[in-house]
């Protein structure tokens, strides 16, 4: 059994079966009503959660993980002898990292390592994947969280979403970065450029997003071919599947790891969002 564990949340975006085999904890982010915070809407089937959000019924927010819940996490870690490295959303986009250093501080874990991935999405979880992965080989806590930094700080994320409405009311993005979403049939591409998210260029039409994503993905990345790469979505199998083909053809990639964006992401990036990771180092 590994004596180090990663710790996570669940903007990670992995598929729960693939977290249930591996030696990481992940703590609730929560996600409510904006006119009903204490509604916890979490429990939502993912798809009827995207549906509502399209037929405007829920305007959804999200909160940090409290600093409770990771000194909860530390203690009990510490008790059955076990370390844990914290590998969560981008501090530039929540508050659980600074959450994290606060209960580290708080109940002096020297047992725990609280990294900023300066990730998200699948972005994050793929850093999870990893350092679980490196966790059950054995290998020490100290190579893991070394390794593990460098692999976070190069990973891409280039994402195209419907409607940039979404990351503009969640103050992700300014009002006057969401106005060219408005314009007719413009597709605009985004990336995170030191953990916070910037709109990179604007392209017309579902077929010239995917061209364009595979484009910049052969610009940035490095041994596309033998990486792990990540395609996470909101409701939008379709468009993830053809960037997914796009990424096979052009690269001849061997693995592929797909999954649903959840609520905590999907708040804030809206049904339809389709994302890219991937190395560039």
């Amino acid at each position: 059994m590994s004596k180090t564990v990663i710790i996570t949340d669940t903007s990670c975006d992995l598929p729960e079966e693939v977290v249930n085999k591996l030696p990481v904890i992940r703590l609730k982010m929560p996600v409510s009503l904006k006119d009903n915070p204490g509604e916890d809407i979490s429990y939502l089937d993912i798809k009827e959660f995207y549906e509502k959000m399209r037929r405007g019924e829920i305007i959804p927010v999200t909160s940090q993980v409290p600093v409770n819940v990771f000194i909860n996490c530390f203690e009990e870690l510490r008790k059955e002898g076990k370390k844990g490295i914290v590998l969560g959303l981008s501090s530039k986009l929540t508050g659980s990292y600074q959450a994290a250093l606060m209960a580290k501080e708080t109940v002096k874990a020297d047992h725990i390592k609280v990294i900023d991935t300066k990730c998200a999405s699948l972005g994050t979880g793929l850093v999870v994947y990893k350092a679980a992965q490196m966790a059950e080989e054995g290998r020490d806590f100290d190579e893991i969280s070394r390794e593990i930094e460098f692999y976070a700080h190069h990973m891409e994320h280039i994402f195209t979403v419907d409607d940039l409405e979404f990351l503009k009311r969640g103050g992700r993005i300014s009002g006057a970065q969401a106005f060219i979403g408005g314009l007719l049939n413009i597709k605009p591409i985004l990336h995170i450029v030191d953990g916070a998210i910037f709109p990179l260029e604007k392209v017309r039409g579902r077929k010239n997003v995917v061209k364009r994503m595979v484009e910049i993905a052969a610009e940035r990345g490095k041994n596309l071919e033998n990486q792990l790469i990540g395609i996470s979505h909101g409701d939008n199998e379709e468009l993830a599947l053809e960037l997914a083909d796009a990424m096979k053809r052009e690269f001849n990639v061997k693995q592929i790891m797909i999954s649903w964006i959840g609520p905590v992401i999907g708040s804030h990036s809206g049904p339809g969002t389709v994302a890219l990771f991937f190395q560039n180092a």
